[in-house]
């Protein structure tokens, strides 16, 4: 145990407000993205040989045009985070980050493209001159929040391990679109429209915006020939087009000349490496769950969550989640879960939200107990502070392999996100998160591309009560993150069974939670599971999306204990289910979330 030295009791102070922000129950972190209203075209699909989806129908087509064509997963991944980049470039890009889930067959490999930060910065980047933080606006927007993008090195490495394709052919659908254009998305557009910065930025108005400053009209042809040359060198030239020479030195030039300015550097673009980590695998009943190691949380807090379960329904079968099945109602969605499936994933949320605020960062640069936190001996002691009432504010466990004392940290919780998965004729899988941050990012654009707010993800606060954060900001460190790309496997016959995830900010945890339980627990297709409802808790109040749970369940909760808050909660799941049946035939089904633009196509 240690501590740092103590900073100005300002900090401290601030620290302290910020707690009391943050644990407020009524005031849950804004959604990072705003809401698209909730489709009821979506229907489950089917396929034989390969399946593609993504959050954009542009970029799942690009990912099957991949798969037809003999590609493997990682191929049809690469093509559709290029297409991403241009249609959805409110959500992600090359000027991000990403964390891969990929299954070659015979291993699972964990590829961690996120960025870093820059050599110039120190713990103190977020704070202003009196020690207070900043609003997270004034830290967003600019240089200042702007890491070194790690998306296309966490791609190269995987592509060399299981691509079938030449690099170049994955980005003629992005080029071949960029060039002819697409038509801006109802989506899109609302998102431009409620963008008040994009107007400050002359790159992004000029591309955006119409020129007495509106957004420019749903079904508007936008191009992006900057972005096509952008595509055509780094077709030609692999990564290294972004990570030196011109395009590195105009994206150091934007971030440092920026009135925010950062520190980002051609020595930081040049010298970023992307990391291939041991996956986190845990066995759910007859299930393993493989998904992310830090520095996302995403993959301990969904094994968190699922280990608390299975230890309740251990230990009292009548709190199994098995016979919980969802209750059909009128609703958009169709169904709703069951007031105690909402009180036990809630309650079990709560737990594993207040572990990862306290332990996890990365650990090139802090000793995480991985282990321990998902240990069973751990989540059975856990699972015991949970009854029949909601215990409000859930406190951070012991968990073994504690080896340093560390301040909760008490950020606001965002990020803007997208999610693509895809399987191939071999039966490959990936799933991969990827993500700028917030919604536009740092809205630093450079070569019709958005550049990352990352940076944002690190604590603002370095320490509290002489203690450090451990998601503080540090040169070269990586900022943790809710990001839980997860692959499912059979545990007997060791065959994969899913590839999921979702954006959505720390609320991806509730809702990877909440689709695995609809189809490992409820036996609800893919589709059926995204539909579901979204809630859970992150530490605060019981989170419930709005305008989709009937009054009687929220009376039970109420009864239960419950503070509610009814939000919009914006996720992005996209899944693919593998199955074979008694003949040995395999078939894939796939779903897309209706909170999105998403499609799921295979052949």
């Amino acid at each position: 145990m240690f501590s740092i030295s103590r900073r100005p009791l300002s900090i401290i102070a601030a620290a302290l407000a910020l707690s009391a922000c943050h644990t407020t129950l009524n005031e849950p972190p804004p959604a990072p993205e705003l809401g698209s209203g909730y489709r009821t075209d979506l229907t489950l699909r089917h396929a034989e040989r390969h399946m593609a989806a993504a959050a954009n129908p542009l970029a799942a087509e690009a990912g099957r045009e991949m798969l037809r064509q003999g590609g493997s997963a990682i191929d049809a991944a690469i093509a559709m985070q290029a297409v991403l980049t241009l249609v959805e470039p409110q959500s992600s890009g090359i000027g991000g980050g990403a964390f891969i889930m990929l299954w070659d067959g015979e291993n699972v490999h964990a590829y961690d493209g996120r960025e870093t930060a820059p050599a110039a910065v120190n713990e103190r980047l977020f704070l202003n001159a009196d020690g207070t933080p900043m609003a997270f606006t004034d830290a967003q927007i600019g240089g200042r929040s702007v890491g070194t993008p790690g998306v296309l090195r966490a791609l190269e490495m995987a592509h060399k391990k299981t691509g079938h394709l030449q690099w170049a052919k994955l980005f003629e659908p992005a080029i071949r679109l960029s060039e002819q254009g697409f038509a801006i998305s109802p989506r899109l557009h609302s998102l431009i429209a409620a963008d008040r910065f994009i107007a400050q930025s002359p790159d992004m108005a000029a591309y955006f915006l119409k020129a007495d400053g509106t957004p420019k009209d749903t079904g508007t042809v936008l191009k992006n020939p900057a972005l096509a040359a952008v595509f055509k060198r780094i077709a030609k030239e692999g990564p290294d087009a972004l990570y030196r020479g011109p395009i590195a030195e105009d994206i150091a030039r934007k971030v440092q000349s920026h009135p925010n300015a950062g520190g980002l550097s051609q020595a930081d673009l040049r010298t970023y490496v992307a990391r291939e980590r041991a996956p986190l695998c845990t066995d759910y009943k007859r299930w393993k769950i493989c998904g992310m190691p830090p520095p996302s949380s995403g993959a301990i807090a969904v094994a968190q969550i699922l280990g608390t379960l299975q230890v309740l329904e251990t230990r009292d079968p009548r709190q199994a989640l098995a016979p919980m099945t969802p209750v059909k109602l009128a609703s958009p969605a169709g169904f709703e879960p069951t007031p105690q499936a909402v009180h036990l994933l809630a309650e079990a949320g709560r737990l594993a939200f207040a572990d990862r605020a306290q332990y996890v960062a990365d650990t090139d640069f802090v000793p995480v107990p991985v282990a321990g936190l998902v240990a069973p001996d751990y989540l059975a002691r856990r699972a015991h502070l949970i009854g029949e009432r909601s215990m409000g504010i859930a406190k951070p466990g012991q968990p073994a392999g504690i080896q340093v004392a560390y301040a909760p940290d008490r950020s606001p919780l965002r990020i803007s996100t997208s999610q693509v998965v895809a399987v191939d004729d071999l039966g490959g899988a990936v799933s991969m998160t990827t993500t700028v941050e917030a919604a536009f990012g740092s809205h630093v654009m450079v070569q019709g591309f958005l550049l990352n707010n990352q940076m944002t993800d690190f604590s603002f606060i370095p320490e509290e009560h002489g203690q450090p954060v451990a998601n503080r900001v540090q040169p070269g460190k990586r900022p943790r993150s809710a990001m839980a790309p997860t692959l499912v496997f059979d545990r007997q016959s060791g065959e994969l069974l899913a590839t999921l995830g979702s954006p959505g900010g720390s609320q991806i945890i509730e809702y990877v939670s909440k689709t695995l339980v609809a189809m490992l627990d409820w036996n609800l297709d893919p589709q059926a599971a995204i539909n579901l409802p979204n809630f859970g808790s992150r530490n605060g109040a019981t989170e419930l999306e709005a305008g989709l749970f009937s009054p009687g369940t929220k009376k039970a909760l109420k009864e239960k204990g419950h503070t509610l808050s009814e939000i919009d909660m914006t996720s992005g799941v996209q899944a693919i289910v593998r199955t074979r049946d008694a003949q040995g035939k395999v078939s894939l089904s796939g779903g897309a979330d209706p909170r999105r633009e998403g499609e799921a196509l295979g052949d």
